[in-house]
């Protein structure tokens, strides 16, 4: 026979479906030489301390730093989990051949693979490594069928990390619980978790430190429009005012008017943190919403893979375009235009280069049923996004008038579109988008050069304003690029090998600290809580709480992923450097400590 391990049941069935193994077994689905079987996410974990020695049960300062000699992995301790996993082990000892259909990613390599050792799999092994759960998909996979040597190096990355959050959690977790810590409370330390709690805490510092500080604008109202001093913004009113009274008795004259023409294209397909993004900002939702949904979505074969880092589609998937497009019957307004003509293919859209396991999140183009109200809108995100890709640029023309009134000068600019092109399929939206700029986009009445006459000048007094607390939405970003926060999609993507978490972790990781009660969230911003702001201070091992040079792990991880950095010198760095954190703490002669109840924070 020939066994099949999915993630979880519910993949399972459209496995077995597809494959003809439609006898329902205990914990297994049979039929036409197959048992398809699953998992539930992780049923193995790697061991606890005292699993190892058994004083390491206690928490104790000497004890520390706690190295394992070689790391083992263990069933989780629940009786379902048992249950299933006895059945996987007693088909895989019988079985001839062994596919894994764990999710295709680093994750679901490590979830199957740690299943597999522990079952003392002997047979051949297989890899099914699909971007969607259509029938097609699947059965084109089972065709392609890969050896699992070829995803040796992805295996060693997800191991690596998991060896390394272990290491570097349960050790600064327990040092700094035993010798910062008070009131029985645990100070929980992650590898990613507190780079990212320390983001908002330094946001809030900086918020806190900030001083108001006044500046005047001179603007002047010339035949209905408004128009700046281009000399910007004056830190003295006196200066302001003087200029205000130069230019309060003159005519305004137009100096200058050109227009040019220019092109606006489709925002880029969503990758995981793009769409987490986009809905935190159009729907409220938190990431960890937005990835259940994507990830519901992508089991009810709607969309495709949803834990992706990229932006592209890979030239393969260009044949199969116009198939997609025509399956979206609920858009057929805005996809019929399209098949009438040969599909775009643009580098914007379509890139080897940038494509390694997975393409950008697209919808597959299967009859959508069964959708609840919130995976409908993000499905519409994704498919409307999808579709806009494939539609022509947007044509816009830029007018810049420049006028003067004694020697000072002033200027405007206005926008117009000239053909829409993509823009037609988010008209009902772009109202929305505008009202949400501090400068509404104008079309500008014609001016013509040289033309003058009165015009209405103002002084206004304005403050500067606080760097603004984040939100989920600029978190996540700024994780993605390790600390800085970057519209430019091309520099985005320069800065995202170094990235801290991956695209499928960041929710957890933003959970996490809300389950730790180290931040809480007042409407859409995130603030840290007195207890985040004191574990961060109390930190001073500038590697716990970098997230730049978390970043550099993360890229490290990648390398090891590509076979270019080798999984045993990065978790070597990683015991070296907890050891070096268990000295300089045990060095540490102050008596800084946390006095904060965390059970009387406010959730």
């Amino acid at each position: 026979m020939k066994v099949c391990i999915a993630e979880k049941p519910s993949v399972a069935r459209e496995i077995a479906g597809i494959l003809g193994a439609t006898k329902k077994m205990n914990g297994y689905m049979e039929g036409n030489g197959y048992q398809v079987t699953w998992t539930f996410g992780h049923l193995c974990t790697l061991k606890e301390p005292h699993e190892y020695a058994a004083e390491w049960k206690f928490w104790t300062l000497g004890s520390l730093p706690i190295i394992p000699p070689r790391f083992g992995i263990k069933l989780i301790d629940n009786p379902g989990y048992r249950q299933q996993f006895s059945i996987i082990e007693a088909l895989i000892q019988k079985a001839e051949m062994v596919i894994n259909c764990g999710d295709a990613g680093q994750e679901g390599e490590l979830i199957q693979r740690w299943v597999m050792q522990k079952a003392g799999c002997k047979c051949p092994v297989y890899r099914l490594w699909i971007s969607s759960l259509t029938e097609e998909a699947i059965r084109e996979g089972f065709g392609k069928l890969k050896d699992q040597s070829e995803f040796t190096r992805l295996y060693e990355a997800g191991l690596s990390r998991a060896i390394g959050d272990w290491l570097l959690g349960m050790n600064a977790t327990r040092l700094y619980t035993l010798r910062y810590g008070r009131n029985r409370q645990v100070l929980s330390i992650g590898r990613v978790q507190t780079p990212t709690l320390a983001l908002i805490v330094n946001r809030q510092s900086e918020i806190d430190r900030f001083t108001p500080e006044p500046y005047w604008e001179l603007k002047t109202i010339y035949r209905g429009t408004t128009f700046s001093a281009v000399k910007g913004k004056f830190t003295k009113k006196e200066e302001g005012a003087a200029s205000l009274e130069m230019v309060q008795q003159k005519d305004f004259t137009v100096t200058d008017v050109s227009k040019k023409q220019g092109k606006e294209y489709a925002p880029r397909l969503f990758d995981l943190t793009s769409l987490q993004v986009e809905c935190n900002k159009k729907f409220a939702f938190t990431a960890d919403e937005t990835l259940k949904l994507i990830q519901s979505l992508y089991e009810k074969k709607a969309t495709t893979y949803p834990r992706v880092d990229t932006t592209f589609l890979s030239d393969d998937l260009y044949p199969k375009i116009p198939a997609i497009l025509k399956g979206l019957t609920d858009y057929s307004a805005y996809t019929a235009p399209l098949l009438e003509s040969k599909i775009l293919k643009s580098k914007r859209v379509f890139d080897n280069a940038k494509v390694t396991d997975h393409h950008a999140i697209i919808p597959t183009g299967a009859p959508i049923r069964n959708l609840t109200e919130n995976e409908r809108k993000v499905y519409d995100l994704v498919t409307k996004r999808f579709i806009a890709a494939f539609y022509p640029d947007c044509e816009i023309s830029t007018t810049t008038v420049l006028g003067e009134v004694e020697k000072i000068t002033f200027k405007v600019t206005g926008k117009q579109i000239l053909k829409p092109g993509w823009r037609i399929i988010f008209m009902v939206e772009q109202k929305e988008a505008e009202d949400e700029k501090e400068e509404e986009e104008v079309v500008l009445p014609d001016f013509i050069k040289g033309e003058c006459g009165p015009h209405t000048p103002t002084l206004g007094e304005k403050w500067t304003q606080p760097p603004k607390p984040y939100t989920e939405a600029t978190l996540l970003r700024t994780m993605e690029t390790a600390g800085k926060l970057v519209d430019n999609d091309e520099l985005r993507d320069a800065l995202k090998e170094n990235g801290i978490g991956r695209p499928s972790t960041r929710a957890a990781i933003i959970e996490t600290l809300f389950k730790r009660n180290y931040i809480r969230k007042e409407r859409k911003n995130l603030f840290p809580t007195q207890t985040g702001m004191e574990l961060i201070r109390i930190i001073q091992e500038e590697s716990l709480k970098s997230a730049e040079l978390t970043g550099l792990w993360e890229k490290k991880l990648r390398q090891i992923e590509r076979g270019t950095y080798e999984a045993g010198r990065f978790l070597d760095e990683l015991k070296q450097l907890v050891g070096k954190i268990v000295l300089n703490v045990f060095s540490d002669q102050s008596n800084r400590s946390i006095t904060i109840d965390e059970s009387k924070q406010n959730n």
